[in-house]
């Protein structure tokens, strides 16, 4: 499940954070770094997912 969670956080990363931890503050955080920057959001989401 969590190599699903990944490659959808690959193509939407919002939606891979909120799939992992709902609407806890690292949803919104992962939303702002996506628009700052597409890379961050990945990075970010990525590291969500693995660390749970």
């Amino acid at each position: 499940m969590d190599l699903l969670r990944i490659l959808i956080a690959i193509l939407l990363p919002p939606l891979g954070v909120f799939l992992q931890v709902g609407f806890a503050g690292a949803f919104w955080l992962n939303i702002l770094l996506t628009l700052l920057g597409y890379l961050p959001g990945i990075i970010h989401a990525v590291y969500i997912i693995a660390r749970r």
